[in-house]
């Protein structure tokens, strides 16, 4: 086989510049933003592109679009509370029926709500849209101590969601003031039953207290991600005849003093 001169330059070059920036440059943060890719990015599509997507885009389509149930008003994500933080957060306690767990409360995380819903006909590609990650249902036991260090760490970062039995109020600097949980202040010797996701349990999105669970129920079939729960509870919904409502309601609250 012949290798050329300009064959051997290239690799050569490569093998330079990577030498170069090693040397050179250092990364000092990274940072991550969401970038919204709409027609913007596309003022003069590709017809013949757009043609050899139809028929994808057609099976795509048809299945990302049949109705699951109708919300009762536009929802957002937001700290400290939102209307849809604390939806997804009490479909959790109402997913423990399938399991035969009575949940004391349930935390979603935020960061893990990636789309808003608008009122009306929501489809399966919303909640793709909202809840697109492999995360399962998951159920744990902590201590009144740990509860309490989880909800410090959930005030420190402004708020997650939780499930209705729960209020919360903190500092404008994220301090926990006080914790209750069915009307009860925590109780550091009890025990308490929690509904999250599996990716929660493990600490992740700075919440360590997670690790100390026990007695844990973390079915990973593909039946108990967490996206097929919400379209449930939405079917279950839409066969009364109703709409999915949720609404802001003093779970977390930031004191004025």
């Amino acid at each position: 086989m012949r290798i050329t001169k300009s064959a051997l330059l290239v690799p050569m070059a490569a093998a330079m510049l990577l030498s170069c920036s090693s040397s050179r440059t250092a990364t000092y943060s990274v940072e991550r933003t969401r970038i919204l890719i709409d027609s913007s990015y596309d003022a003069h599509p590709d017809s013949a592109a757009i043609k050899f997507m139809a028929p994808y885009k057609a099976h795509v389509d048809s299945m990302m679009n049949p109705i699951v149930g109708y919300a009762a008003s536009d929802m957002a994500n937001y700290q400290p509370e939102s209307p849809l933080s604390n939806l997804f957060a009490d479909i959790l306690v109402w997913g423990g029926q399938r399991f035969n767990e009575h949940p004391d409360f349930a935390v979603y995380n935020v960061g893990g709500i990636r789309a808003s819903l608008s009122k009306g006909p929501v489809t399966i590609g919303d909640v793709v849209d909202m809840a697109p990650f492999e995360n399962k249902i998951c159920f744990l036991t902590l201590t009144g101590s740990k509860v309490l260090e989880l909800f410090q760490q959930i005030t420190a970062q402004g708020g997650q969601g939780v499930s209705h039995s729960v209020r919360l109020v903190m500092d404008k600097k994220g301090n926990l003031l006080s914790a209750s949980v069915n009307g009860e202040p925590v109780d550091k010797n009890k025990e308490y039953r929690i509904a999250t996701l599996d990716y929660v349990a493990q600490g992740n999105d700075k919440m360590d207290a997670f690790k100390a669970k026990t007695n844990v129920v973390s079915p990973q079939s593909e039946e108990n991600n967490i996206r097929y729960f919400i379209m449930n509870y939405f079917r279950s919904f839409m066969k009364q005849g109703k709409a999915v409502e949720s609404k802001v309601e003093g779970r977390i609250t930031i004191s004025k003093q």
